[in-house]
């Protein structure tokens, strides 16, 4: 697959960035006009995005499952309640 002298390393590239790639790729492949190996090169970067952004779902996944659970992902350690004088009474 041919590298994109514009493209920022996957590391950087943001959810939202995926999809609208994903989406592009898609539309070129619809139009079913595109040469044999060109439509494989764009296959094979919609694949290599999809598990991106799957990946990065997981990840988001696991860091709100986190969160709910108490758990600070930064490693941080929890902040014990403070009580405010005059609030919730």
């Amino acid at each position: 697959m041919p590298a994109q002298s514009d493209a920022a390393p996957e590391e950087t590239v943001g959810f939202e960035q995926i999809l609208d790639r994903l989406r592009a790729i898609v539309d070129q492949l619809e139009k079913g006009d595109l040469p044999l190996e060109r439509s494989l090169e764009l296959f094979e970067e919609g694949i290599r995005l999809s598990r991106l952004g799957a990946g990065r779902l997981d990840a988001a996944e696991k860091r709100i499952e986190q969160l709910l659970a108490g758990d600070d992902p930064t490693g941080q350690p929890r902040r014990a309640a403070v009580d405010v004088p005059g609030a919730g009474t």
